[in-house]
């Protein structure tokens, strides 16, 4: 049986490379890779037993623009989560400090990059058989790392604690794999999954299995396993592909990032009275962009323009509209806005968000050949300002109240309940208002886009996934998008506005799911007319009707079975009883007449 290599790295060239050098080998096949290291932990997770043999690891990735899970806490994760399974560490990192505590973690082997692949390919064999391989460690500083066992006690705790944790783990697993899941039961047990992750964090960093004390030049720091001293990561750009541009990202608008299931640790710096690690929960923006990484099909039944766009683009468009809503939040700070601003000022607001998307997604100067003229078409898309905003933005529910969250910790009102703004209420609720407004943001970008330059070939060839691309699925596509506009208008806005509530498209792990949250629209009632206002008025008849008619009718049913049971059903019974009595009767004379005949 071949030994099964799982992957990764976060630069796909040299993924490709090293795949391609190990296919000399015939003990040797690379089962799955991973950009990232919780991709790598959800793959892990979705895998069968014995599927992977050895983990090929590169523990930094600083080019990752989506998790930073990684370093010394993704060491610490893997042997955490997967104790038996042997980790290579194939890297560019040379620091002996780091080499030697992922050594004490429980990694197995090392080696540097640009290693020759017959060494390489021995380390692999050597760890699959359960060796480990360390020959290629750089010199240490001459002061050893420590570690520090806890006491037993210490011990049984954690194990207890983590064996709950576990368990509980793995029943939410199982029902978030059920098909047909409801959104509320998804959100729901998507939020338990979130809890538990972070419970298991906490287990791991409050009751580390060892402490480990690092001396270098004549002073030495205690770090619980698991806790490296690397600062926050920030969010590098997704590079935008509409002109080969890589947009940058301002410094003041910066996100940092952290793990996306759980929290974002912050390590203090060492001090003469060092603290233990302050832990925050992740924000809306860091659960947000986690959830970028997939692949963003449309799962809500509802279709979108965004659907049009292939993959990448799709993803690039959303993370452009989330980085320029970080940048309008800090500009907001900057410039001193007072909460009682913030209403006159929403449609500006999602204005310039619009405007700064669709030109940082398409390019400033992005030029189309149209006849015998070159079009920028940025200019035309922007001219479609009054509409966009009339038909998208400014139905866009609960900006305000988001904005106020963000930039004054304002309470979110769920379900007419005040939560304050640091609960997980409050940001369960937040990030749903994040994603459902840079997805309503993102399709109204492209909503000029497919009214003016649709069935441009260059626009196909550029943005469309593939199936789109003909001339007939974009008009296929345009259409659909249509009558969705329409029976918003007439039919799904009203009866959201009469149920108290506003339909969200949100992210998830699989896709773009559906789903509503209560809220008072009472005003919004009052003020229907027309055919809106008919809809309404036919759902409130249907209710005011339909349990009298159901009781109507069941009663009525009622009264037929007892009349043909009762009434019915007995007559026949005793017409056929009188029947066959009176068959036996006969019988009988006619068998006594014949036996009197033979005795005279």
């Amino acid at each position: 049986m071949p030994i099964r290599l799982l992957l990764i790295d976060d630069d796909p060239i040299f993924r490709l490379g090293l795949r391609t050098a190990l296919e000399d080998f015939s003990d040797l096949k690379v089962a799955t890779q991973a950009n990232s290291g919780t991709e790598a932990l959800d793959i892990l997770m979705r895998l069968q037993p014995n599927t992977v043999s050895v983990i090929i690891l590169e523990p930094v990735s600083g080019r990752s623009n989506i998790n930073p899970l990684s370093g010394l806490p993704l060491c610490q994760r893997l042997k955490g989560d997967y104790p038996e399974l042997p980790v290579l560490l194939l890297t560019s990192q040379s620091e002996p400090l780091f080499l030697r505590a992922a050594q004490q973690f429980g990694i197995e082997g090392y080696c540097p990059k640009g290693v020759a692949i017959a060494d390489l390919v021995q380390a692999i064999r050597q760890l699959a058989i359960g060796q480990s391989d360390w020959q290629r460690l750089p010199d240490l500083p001459p002061t050893p790392i420590n570690s520090v066992r806890p006491p037993s006690w210490h011990h049984q705790v954690r194990s207890y604690g983590l064996q709950q944790i576990e368990e509980s783990l793995a029943l939410v697993t199982q029902e978030l794999q059920k098909p047909n899941l409801s959104n509320f039961d998804w959100l729901f047990w998507s939020g338990r999954r979130r809890e538990l992750l972070a419970a298991r964090w906490l287990v791991n960093q409050l009751l580390p299995t060892d402490v480990i004390v690092v001396e270098d030049s004549g002073h030495s720091e205690r770090l619980p396993a698991g806790v490296g001293r690397s600062s926050k990561p920030r969010i590098e750009p997704i590079p935008s592909r509409a002109g080969g541009r890589s947009p940058a990202l301002p410094s003041r608008s910066a996100i940092a990032l952290s793990p996306p299931a759980s929290l974002s640790a912050k390590v203090q710096s060492p001090s003469p009275n060092p603290q233990a690690e302050t832990v925050q929960p992740a924000t809306p923006f860091e659960l947000t962009l986690s959830m970028l990484q997939s692949d963003l099909p449309n799962l809500s039944g509802v279709p979108l323009e965004i659907d049009i766009l292939v993959t990448e683009k799709k993803r690039d468009l959303l993370y452009i509209v989330l980085r320029k809503l970080q940048e309008i939040l800090e500009e907001l700070r900057f410039s001193q806005v007072t909460l009682e601003q913030l209403p006159p000022k929403r449609s500006q607001i999602l204005l310039d968000l619009w405007q700064a998307s669709i030109t940082d997604f398409f390019g400033k100067y992005y030029t189309l050949p149209l006849g015998n003229q070159n079009l920028e078409i940025v200019n035309v898309l922007l001219g479609y300002a009054v509409i966009v905003q009339a038909s998208t933005l400014d139905k866009i529910p609960l900006v305000v109240e988001f904005l106020s969250q963000q930039l004054f910790e304002t309470p979110l009102l769920i379900d007419n309940v005040s939560y304050s703004a640091r609960t997980p209420e409050a940001l369960v609720q937040a990030e749903m208002l994040l994603q459902n407004l840079i997805i309503q943001v993102a399709n109204a970008v492209m909503q000029p886009l497919l009214n003016e330059f649709a069935d441009l070939e260059a626009i196909k060839q550029n943005f469309y996934a593939q199936h789109l691309i003909s001339s007939r699925e974009v008009a296929r596509f345009r259409n659909n998008l249509s009558w969705k506009y329409r029976l918003a208008q007439w039919i799904e806005e009203p009866k959201a506005i009469f149920e108290s509530r506003y339909p969200l498209f949100v992210l998830s792990d699989a896709g773009i799911k559906q789903t509503s949250i209560y809220a008072p629209r009472r005003q919004e009632l009052e003020q229907l007319q027309g055919i809106p206002l008919a809809v309404t008025l036919a759902f409130e008849s249907r209710d005011a009707i339909a349990p009298r008619l159901r009781s109507t009718v069941a009663w009525a049913g009622k009264g037929v079975v007892y009349i043909l049971t009762q009434v019915i059903g007995r007559s026949i019974g005793l017409v056929v009883r009188g029947v066959i009595q009176g068959i036996g009767n006969t019988l009988q004379d006619a068998r006594f007449g014949k036996n009197s005949e033979r005795g005279k």
